[in-house]
């Protein structure tokens, strides 16, 4: 793959994208965007925050505005809130990068979860319900991240990619 093309992780919370993703940056020599410095630069606060003061349909019109903004700028990996993925500009956006969603079951993501205050109300079967044919429909790589580590799905989009992955440390 040569720097010409974004890589963008997808996946419902608690599914590792933020970990995957600088992974991913670091070893493709790529920078890293995620939507929280985002929102917090952009918009003064957190997701939850933002959720809270201007309610969920302004958040993930916030999400949408950062996947679009790093997509059109250099090439780079992003961590992409999983609302965006319902946006359909995002989705059409999406295919001029290599995508990869990071899923687990609802059970591994909940349990992530309950030690996050990002959002309180995660429900992963309801949002799995509504998001994963969006997911399906744009994901050129899927990596179980219940049974895969970070530098697993790391060294697996680097092989997806044709690039070597990098050598553990001795």
């Amino acid at each position: 793959m040569s720097k010409n093309k974004p890589v963008v992780v997808i996946g419902l919370m608690g599914s590792g994208k933020t970990t995957a993703g600088v992974l991913i940056a670091e070893a493709l020599g790529l920078d890293f965007s995620d939507s929280d410095p985002f929102l917090k630069a952009k918009y003064g606060g957190s997701a939850a925050q933002i959720a809270a003061r201007e309610g969920a349909d302004t958040l993930h019109r916030y999400e949408a505005e950062h996947v679009l903004h790093e997509l059109a700028g250099e090439p780079r990996v992003i961590a992409a809130a999983a609302s965006t993925i319902e946006d359909p500009l995002v989705r059409a956006a999406l295919r001029a990068a290599f995508v990869v969603w990071v899923d687990a079951s609802d059970e591994v993501l909940a349990e992530r979860m309950k030690s996050s205050d990002h959002r309180p109300d995660f429900d992963p079967a309801a949002m799995r319900a509504r998001r994963e044919p969006y997911f399906r429909e744009v994901a050129d790589l899927v990596c179980d991240v219940g049974v895969m580590r970070p530098e697993q799905v790391r060294d697996t989009v680097l092989r997806e990619l044709g690039r070597p992955a990098p050598r553990d440390p001795a």
